[in-house]
């Protein structure tokens, strides 16, 4: 702690003469041991005994009232008991000064004792005042002495830990400003006495100058230091960037004594030998031999680092913070194997001529098999050593030689490669600070905490570029562009270390025909260990990732890890958080944490908001991972199924209305397997029938993967499980117009069904099918199925179900001509719809029948579509609601009404909203668009059936899709563009051959027939 006025000794009394108290840093006790100079701690362990210490030494040897120790110990809120809680403080700080009466109780408070010696800051004052006489006079000996006698006393920030409260604020200020000032005049003192510790200033003032930019004193010294050992260059730099930081931000030039030091600086420089130089450092890897691609992206990377101030980036593939730095940077991210390197270091070799003060390289080692990243004290002495740094005066702290690192490269134009960066927090303290130097960084990780660079994420080449890569590094003629070579690409996911370990062993197997190779790495499971050859390994790069997250300390990595397992035990085209968790067990919270590091270390992909897909190489080195954990498939399967069904449900209650249509669907058939029903209350709720449907939107293709997978799995619990999956999910899929899902859905439905035994599972799986092909125009095929679900229903008497099957056998017997069938049908329909009591059931029946009545009695459709209507206003039925108001609009069009049509359309498609009722927005949409092109309004009209086109296409809806082309074509006709309609007839005759839509199959080729 320095000097102390006592010897060590005991007195009369008992104390111990060697206290001594401590405020240069938090807090603390000195007791020298026994007399022998020796100090030993004793911890203040209590916060607020530490505050009570600090309040009594601000005010040493005087009164301190009982009020201002409440306010230092409680703010301006102390409890009720503050005055006993104080006294119990006072007593147990007491016990550990182990001498009582230095804290004598007084009236109106508390005195602690100091004597002369015994306090820290008191000596520290006394060293300073000695310390700026010797500087006044010159006594440089006696400065070092003094000096440093002061700054071993500094143990940290003074008062460092306490709360505001204690006060002390102005203490600490001028403590830490005298600081400052006994480096200064440490620093005059040693420049003064020159010899050997020159050498040793300039990390200490570089790291200075870093802290304190603005504080001219130190640059002064650093310049002066720098230029007596012989660096004039970097000491005109330090010059060059003080004035441009004084000149920018405050409007001023230096001072008189950095402009005198400028001088002393530039006489020294004049006639200095060129032998002095060192060499440049030209460190760069030889570049990349066969690159290929990457045009967009390289010509921007260049533009970045060559264009002056703040990194500019251009082109999609870039973007930049607002914190830029004054040199440009650049980061190149992507998965393992996706050639970052490679452009890192080609274009680093056509920028090196603007670069002449050289090229440094470093391997940071972020992802490399068998070693651990470099430190950043590592990565700093490295970088040092290859700028001329001899070993023993690089500093040991980072920050400092972050400093040191920073004011070599000021005066440079250096260009700085760090290649397989692993964070941001070790790349950051390698970067300069001077605006000629420029920076490339490589990382699997945007490094997103790196303020102000360029990012430039890479993606696999395209076609292309694989081919070209392929052809010219595997040196075979003829390769590219063959039908062997395409396959070659898709097999390797265009990622470049894949396509450059397959033309390795093309050119080293003359006898290897690109075709047999390709057959090998069709084994999907084996498609890893076709991709190794010599030191290139696809699986070896993608396992340093997963092994360093399943190693790490940090529970998101190694959740991450996890995560990345049972995607491979699981191997669906794309993940959310919530399944995920389910799959991991770990909660989603953990879980979107796991998936963040997943997509920062790109061994996921994240090609929508919450929606992560891994590369097709990763999806292989996941399911590798999940086979060497035994069981996780069939236990990651199962939990799945479940997970979709329990949710399937709680989408079926969020769009199909209360009643049999929901009821019927959610009770269990006999191949339903047990505790179905509890895994359910496990899923929360959805808020709207929109958000129901954007989940099924993310969803469906997971679940139609998984349903293919398992509907011919010989476990009767899990087929069960498709089975209850593809009853719950089949409405969405319907109301969506998912129609190429609805067939792989139903078909898996109806086979399982059928294997299970499972009687009601058929019939749904029947209706469904038929539902199918009444969307696609097939209403021949759909009344057959539906008659055979409607045997299935009635065997199993279950009146609800014939209710619906002979409502859609009126429906489709109506749509095929069949009138008087069709109207038996509907009236045994309405019959048992009445019977049922069942409102929703009448109110379709009612619209089916106003259908019917259509052909023959338009203002009687019109009637029924309103009883249709007013049941569905009295029980809130959306779907009801909008088909009566679109029915209603057709009738009107049958009537040659347009104008009247035309709001019941625009009302259909107001209600409908977000219900997704792709049948019944289609149909609305045809009759809004034929209604607007009867009206005139064909400006309209075509937009919207621009919209009907995009949104049927969106669905790969041919049937719809063909309906809307011949308005189309109408349309087209009416604005004399006589050729274009034609096309759009053609297309629109082309989707609708073979379906039922006899009519507008009859129109479109008398349309198309030549004309005389």
């Amino acid at each position: 702690m320095g000097a102390s006025a006592c010897s060590g000794s005991e007195d009369g009394s008992g104390e111990r003469c060697g206290l001594r108290f401590g405020l240069l840093g938090s807090p603390a006790l000195y007791y020298d041991v026994n007399g022998r100079g020796r100090s030993e701690a004793r911890d203040v362990a209590s916060p607020k005994s530490r505050v009570l210490l600090t309040a009594l030494l601000l005010d040493a040897g005087r009164v301190v009232s009982v009020e201002s120790l409440k306010e230092a110990l409680w703010g301006g809120a102390p409890p009720v008991s503050a005055q006993a809680s104080l006294h119990n403080h006072i007593a147990r700080l007491r016990r550990v000064l182990d001498a009582p009466e230095r804290l004598r109780t007084v009236p109106s408070g508390y005195v602690l004792r100091v004597d002369e010696g015994e306090l820290d800051v008191h000596v520290f004052d006394a060293h300073v005042a000695a310390a700026r006489a010797a500087h006044a006079g010159q006594e440089w000996e006696r400065v070092v002495r003094e000096c440093a006698a002061a700054l071993a006393l500094w143990r940290g920030a003074p008062l460092a830990g306490l709360p505001s409260e204690v006060g002390g604020y102005a203490l600490a200020r001028r403590l830490r400003e005298a600081r400052l000032l006994l480096l200064e005049w440490r620093h005059d003192a040693e420049l003064a006495l020159g010899g050997p510790r020159l050498d040793g200033l300039v990390p200490e003032l570089a790291a200075l100058t870093a802290e304190y930019p603005l504080r001219e004193v130190y640059h002064r010294q650093l310049m002066l230091a720098l230029h007596r050992t012989g660096r004039q260059a970097e000491a005109l730099a330090v010059h060059r960037d003080l004035r441009t930081r004084l000149v920018d931000q405050l409007g001023i030039e230096p001072g008189p004594g950095v402009r005198e030091a400028h001088v002393e600086v530039l006489r020294g420089a004049v006639g200095r030998p060129p032998s002095s130089a060192q060499p440049p450092p030209a460190q760069l890897p030889p570049p990349p031999a066969h690159f290929t691609g990457r045009a967009a992206v390289r010509d921007a990377l260049r533009r970045s680092l060559t264009t002056p101030g703040p990194p500019s980036p251009s082109g999609p593939t870039a973007s930049s913070a607002p914190n830029t730095p004054a040199f440009p940077a650049a980061v190149i991210s992507g998965m393992p194997g996706v050639g970052k390197s490679a452009l890192a270091l080609h274009v680093a070799h056509e920028l090196a001529e603007r670069f002449p003060d050289g090229q440094l390289y470093l391997d940071l080692h972020g992802a490399t098999p068998g070693m651990a990243p470099l430190t950043p004290g590592q990565a700093l002495t490295a970088l040092l050593r290859d700028l001329g740094a001899e070993p023993c005066r690089i500093p040991e702290r980072p920050d400092a030689a972050s400093a040191l690192l920073r004011s070599l490269l000021a005066p440079t134009r250096t260009l700085l490669v760090l290649d397989d960066a692993a964070s941001a927090a070790q790349v950051r303290p390698l970067l300069p600070g001077g605006a000629g130097c420029a920076v490339i960084v490589t990382s699997r990780s945007p490094l997103t905490a790196l303020d102000g660079v360029a990012r430039f994420p890479l993606g696999p080449l395209s076609d292309e570029e694989s081919a070209a890569l392929l052809a010219a590094a595997s040196g075979r003629d003829g390769l590219g562009g063959s039908d062997a070579a395409r396959r070659l690409v898709e097999l390797t996911g265009r990622l470049p270390l894949a396509l450059r370990v397959v033309a390795a062993r093309l050119a080293a197997r003359h006898a290897l025909t690109p075709e047999v190779l390709a057959g090998q790495l069709s084994e999907t499971e084996g498609r890893l260990r076709h991709l190794e050859y010599d030191d290139l390994s696809v699986r070896r790069s993608l396992a340093v990732a997963h092994d360093a997250l399943a190693g790490s300390e940090r529970e998101a990595d190694r959740d991450a890890a996890l995560t990345l397992r049972r995607i491979g035990a699981l191997d669906l085209p794309t993940y959310g958080a919530p399944l995920l968790a389910r799959l991991t067990g770990t909660g989603e919270r953990r879980t979107e944490a796991a998936l963040d590091r997943l997509v920062d270390v790109a061994l996921l992909q994240e090609p929508a908001y919450g929606r992560y897909a891994p590369h097709d190489l990763v999806r292989d080195f996941a399911r590798e991972l999940a086979g060497e954990w035994g069981t996780e498939g069939t236990d990651a399967c199962e939990t799945a199924l479940r997970w979709y069904a329990a949710v399937a449900e709680r989408v079926l209650v969020a769009i199909v209305e209360p009643g049999p249509d929901q009821d019927d669907r959610r009770r269990p058939t006999a191949a339903q397997p047990p505790g179905h029903a509890a895994h359910v209350e496990t899923v929360a709720p959805f808020g709207s029938p929109e958000e129901a449907f954007a989940w099924g939107d993310s969803e469906l293709a997971n679940v139609v993967t998984l349903v293919e997978r398992y509907a011919d799995d010989p476990c009767r619990r899990r087929a069960g499980l498709v089975s209850t999956l593809v009853r719950l999910i089949l409405p969405c899929a319907h109301r969506r117009g998912r129609v190429a899902e609805m067939e792989v859905l139903g078909r898996a439905g109806l086979g399982v069904a059928r294997r299970l035994g499972d009687a009601a599972a058929e019939a749904y799986a029947l209706v469904d099918l038929a539902g199918l092909h009444f969307l696609t125009g097939r209403q021949s095929d759909a009344l057959d199925l539906n008659d055979r679900a409607l045997a299935i229903w009635r065997r199993l008497d279950d009146p609800s179900w014939i209710r619906r099957c002979l409502n859609n056998r009126g429906l489709l017997l109506d749509g095929l001509g069949r009138h008087a069938e069709a109207s038996e049908a509907l009236t045994r329909s309405l019959e048992y719809a009445r019977q049922l009591n069942d409102p929703y059931g009448e109110a379709v029946t009612h619209s089916h029948l106003g259908n019917l009545y259509e052909h023959t009695d338009p203002r009687a459709a019109i009637e029924q579509h309103r009883r249709s209507l007013a049941i569905g206003d009295e029980i809130g039925a959306v779907i009801v609601r909008h088909s009566a108001h679109c029915n209603i609009g057709y009738a009107h069009l049958r009537l040659g009404e347009p104008a009247a049509a035309l709001p019941h359309f625009e009302e259909s498609l107001r209600i409908l909203g977000g219900h997704g009722d792709w049948h019944g927005e289609s149909q609305t949409r045809l009759g809004l668009v034929r209604a607007l092109r009867l009206l005139g309004s064909t400006g309209r009209a075509a937009r919207e059936c621009a919209e009907l086109l995009d949104r049927a296409d969106a669905r790969a809806d041919h049937y719809a899709g063909g309906l809307a082309r011949h308005q189309h074509g109408l349309l087209l006709r009416e604005r004399g563009q006589a050729g274009a309609a034609r096309e759009e007839w053609r297309s629109a005759l082309a989707a609708l051959e073979g379906t039922d839509a006899h009519a507008v199959v009859t129109e479109l080729r008398e349309l198309l027939a030549p004309t005389d």
